[in-house]
């Protein structure tokens, strides 16, 4: 069974080291040792930080690789049209546990991503500067680079900076969450898809990238755009910070220029000489065979060419020796269990595509195979976040690069290998927020009601769907696809709504007797359905 990372495993790099320099010197560059390193740093304008972003073709490194000068310029313009100043955000909520990269820079070269995010709020004349962080070796890092810096959130300080700590949740990385949260809120998505660059942090444009991506930034306004596209490929210059895990002998973070070989990387951290597989891009990622890893070479083109995703830059292989499925099934629950629990796709559909993987490994037949898919089809772009949409990705690259494993266990007696537990999760299958009072707040609690269709009744008007998405999905004859569920704390008022304006009267709450504790005197009122309307004098 594999360990969980630690916060900073071993790190390597391949050909000379940007990200990386000074690491061979201490374990943590402060401020007097990271201008040693790397050398003092002269403000830039905006349009001309935005012209250096594009000419080093600089895209976010959390992800979602959105090209940064487009998002700066956003901003911007933003900021000058509606007359306020806008916010800098850096998130270093890496939440993935096959994910160390951003951990490694914050609590080994905080100040290298303290220079990109300075450079952008100097040029943008923003006068708050918000860092996002889960863990509390990054915590403690950061907090001290800014006091290190003369920082803080002093209300007469020029630049308000401070570090915003959030518990460590798969979706806690997500940019709407860590906005949420910084405003004063959870830290789960709002339910509603806002840009950040027009309407982020107290509604004022905001500037939120990976913590990497601004360490980059830095690197590129040190050296210039030339020198800086001396390494690496000439459509994607410069360095890759990778997370590599799995079936290795030495789990690492490494710094490769673009353009070297997967096989080479994989093979610095000791993986097998013919992997099963290699999921590329972490647990949002896509799964490559052994093949195709002899073709791939580390840049976001080549991956996606290839089938797979550079994403947040984990890497992790998987030995000839293991159940390729049941490894893809630990994950697909993690991922359900991640879930924040405000929309239908991601709250219903993920635990029910867990088990109808489940169910293929346990014979269910070409009918549990094809559920699959259609679960992951039907959950993709109807999230409040990319959640949803990133673990449909993963399942169904998961049936696509195992056609033999999945021909064994859907048509046969299974393929015979045992699940060994080589892809990284946090023990307990959950991660410890390790926060006080940074447990699940009033609306993200267990819920407390479930919502049943009177099958009698209903006349499929579909008016459920449009108030209560969170819960029902309208079938192909336009009737609601499930019977009963459970309703998220969040969603209990819309619920209540839905009931109350069922035309057919279909809808009904009732309590639900399996939740722990005594009955809240916020419970909603019980309504069955005949009784409803006239009840609340409609």
């Amino acid at each position: 069974m594999n360990e969980a990372l630690p916060d900073v495993p071993e790190v390597r790099v391949v050909g000379l080291p940007q990200l990386t320099s000074g690491f061979d010197l201490v374990d943590r560059l402060d401020l007097p040792m990271h201008l040693k390193v790397h050398g003092p740093l002269e403000p830039m304008g905006g349009e001309q930080l935005a012209q250096l972003a594009e000419r080093i073709n600089l895209k976010g490194r959390g992800g979602a690789g959105f090209p940064f000068h487009k998002k700066l310029r956003s901003v911007a313009e933003s900021a000058i049209k509606r007359g306020i100043r806008p916010v800098v955000v850096v998130n270093g909520s890496e939440d993935e546990p096959a994910c160390r990269k951003d951990t490694v820079l914050i609590n080994r070269a905080p100040h290298l991503i303290l220079d990109g995010a300075l450079l952008c709020a100097e040029a943008l004349g923003a006068r708050t500067l918000v860092v996002g962080v889960t863990r509390e070796s990054t915590q403690r890092s950061m907090e001290a680079a800014l006091a290190e810096r003369g920082l803080n959130n002093g209300r007469r300080s020029a630049l308000r900076a401070r570090v915003q700590r959030n518990p460590v949740r798969m979706v806690t990385g997500a940019a709407a969450s860590l906005i949420r949260s910084i405003d004063g809120g959870p830290a789960v998505p709002p339910g509603r898809k806002v840009s950040a660059s027009q309407n982020g942090v107290g509604g004022a444009p905001t500037l939120l990238s990976n913590a990497e991506t601004f360490a980059q930034l830095a690197i590129a306004a040190r050296i210039g755009p030339e020198r800086y596209g001396n390494t690496g490929l000439y459509d994607e210059p410069g360095t890759v910070m990778l997370t590599v895990s799995g079936a290795v002998a030495r789990p690492m973070v490494i710094e490769v220029p673009t353009g070297v070989p997967l096989r080479y990387v994989l093979q610095l951290a000791g993986a097998p000489p013919v992997p099963q597989g290699v999921l590329t891009g972490g647990y949002h990622g896509k799964w490559i065979d052994a093949a195709t890893v002899n073709e791939a070479i580390v840049s976001r083109n080549s991956l996606d060419a290839v089938g797979g995703a550079l994403g947040a830059g984990a890497i992790l292989p998987i030995t000839q020796e293991t159940c390729p499925l049941g490894e893809s099934l630990r994950v697909a629950q993690w991922l359900a269990e991640e879930s924040a629990g405000q929309c239908g796709p991601c709250y219903l559909g993920l635990p029910a595509a867990a088990r109808g993987l489940e169910d293929i490994l346990n014979g269910g037949g070409p009918a549990a195979l094809e559920a699959v898919k259609q679960v992951a089809k039907n959950v993709k772009r109807r999230g409040a976040c990319s959640h949803p949409d990133g673990s449909a990705m993963f399942l169904e690259s998961t049936i696509k690069a195992f056609t033999d494993d999945l021909a064994a266990h859907v048509l046969g007696n299974g393929c015979g290998r045992p699940v060994e537990g080589v892809l990284p999760l946090f023990e307990g299958g959950r991660a410890p927020t390790g926060i006080p009072g940074g447990g699940e707040s009033e609306e993200n609690g267990p819920s407390r009601q479930k919502i049943y269709v009177d099958w009698t009744l209903c006349r499929g008007h579909g008016l459920c769907a449009d108030i209560l998405p969170e819960v029902f999905q309208l079938g192909a004859d336009g009737f609601p696809t499930v019977a009963q569920a459970q309703v998220p704390r969040y969603a209990e008022a819309k619920a209540l709504r839905a009931v109350r304006r069922c035309p057919a009267l279909a809808l009904r709450l009732e309590e639900d007797t399996r939740s722990q504790g005594a009955p809240s005197s916020r419970n909603l009122p019980v309504l069955s359905q005949g009784r409803g309307r006239r009840a609340l004098g409609r």
